[in-house]
């Protein structure tokens, strides 16, 4: 017989840590599930730990408002439980006449997201803040900062437990099926397993979410979409990093390796490349560097041979196709699938991290309403 269960979330990265404590916060009885033996072990421990302002996602997309909600909330966050965070902010970069007109069209966007600081400046400017780099002009963020990621996804796990939310570990759900008014789900732990009757699921799995889906029986599976692998490579920097901001050519330019970005020991690093593969690795191969040269000596010219080391790897669940331009995020509840008491996240990549605390409001509200 299932044991009964109020609301259960499947995936303990940061996504599931600030839904898990969404929903304990508002008095719902929490059970969160993970594969892994801890939390924040994949997709949540393989990024630039970047603070986004919101700059580059079309307007009234989830990922624009999101954003943009979510960096207006993780601020405050950070200060009121003590977390590390630098606003060191970021420069845009153009190198090249084609990429000083796309600057236009990303301060549109970002005006139209609500980003009132952002500024444009001239290459002179661009020197003088950050005297090694090369460009044409530049569009200046103050609000894009770092963080330290682990130790906010220990703040939520933390808070969600101080409202009474439980989590299993090395938890794995194994399949499902609709049940009336709920999801019963199976749950292998310790080698058992385990019927789950549960009123509300949040699927967070990340890189499993469409697995999941798929999983449970009487979930139409046309609302599943499919999920392509988008491997992203970083390479750290030897010797003392060449800028106190971060740097960023233009999101959409061909080539690689142009990111960047630091962390708050101040190591600097490269990246991420965007390889399509058809399997999760998280290896980096060092041939990679040479197309990282080439593309970061567009706005560093002063780069030095041999400077770059490989460092790691992430893998994001991209929904869509390397043909077609790049989705939304997706967050279906009933209305959408027909299943009561059950709401799927399907393709959270970046800006996720940034708009994990704003994601739950959402999740939080449709599982108040349904």
């Amino acid at each position: 017989m299932a044991e009964r269960c109020d609301a259960v979330v499947v995936g303990a990265g940061v996504v599931g840590l600030a839904v898990a404590r969404a929903l304990a916060a508002a008095g719902r009885e929490v059970l969160v599930l993970e594969a892994a033996e801890t939390f924040g072990t994949v997709t949540s421990s393989r990024n630039s730990e970047v603070v986004h302002a919101g700059l580059y996602y079309p307007p009234g997309s989830l990922k624009a408002r999101l954003c943009r909600r979510g960096r207006d909330l993780l601020y405050p966050w950070l200060d009121d439980h003590g977390i590390e965070y630098v606003r060191c902010g970021k420069l845009v970069v153009a190198t090249d006449a084609a990429e000083v007109e796309q600057l236009a069209g990303i301060e549109a966007r970002a005006r139209a997201n609500g980003v009132e600081d952002l500024r444009r400046i001239d290459g002179g400017e661009a020197r003088a803040l950050e005297p090694e780099v090369r460009c044409l002009a530049a569009l200046v963020s103050p609000s894009t900062g770092i963080f330290d990621s682990h130790g906010y996804m220990l703040s939520l796990k933390g808070a969600a437990e101080a409202h009474g939310a439980a989590f299993a570990f090395l938890a794995p759900v194994t399949g499902g099926r609709v049940d009336g008014d709920g999801i019963e789900l199976c749950v292998r732990n310790d080698g058992v397993e385990i019927a789950l009757a549960c009123r509300t699921v949040v699927n967070c799995a990340g890189l499993g979410a469409q697995a999941l889906g798929r999983a449970i029986a009487g979930l139409p599976p046309h609302t599943v979409p499919p999920l392509h692998y988008s491997k992203g490579c970083y390479f750290s920097l030897a010797g003392r990093p060449p800028f106190s901001m971060l740097v960023y050519p233009p999101p959409d330019h061909a080539s690689v390796g142009l990111h960047y970005t630091r962390d708050l020991a101040g190591r600097g690093r490269f990246g991420p490349d965007a390889r399509w593969v058809d399997a999760i690795s998280y290896d980096v191969d060092a041939d990679r560097a040479r197309l990282f040269y080439a593309s970061i000596r567009r706005y560093w010219p002063g780069l030095p041979d041999g400077a770059l080391a490989p460092d790691y790897a992430g893998v994001r669940p991209k929904i869509q196709s390397p043909t077609e331009p790049p989705h939304d995020f997706v967050i279906q509840g009933p209305e959408t699938h027909g299943v009561p008491g059950l709401i799927a996240l399907y393709g959270i990549e970046s800006p996720g991290l940034t708009s994990s605390l704003a994601i739950a409001e959402v999740v939080a509200e449709m599982v108040r309403a349904s």
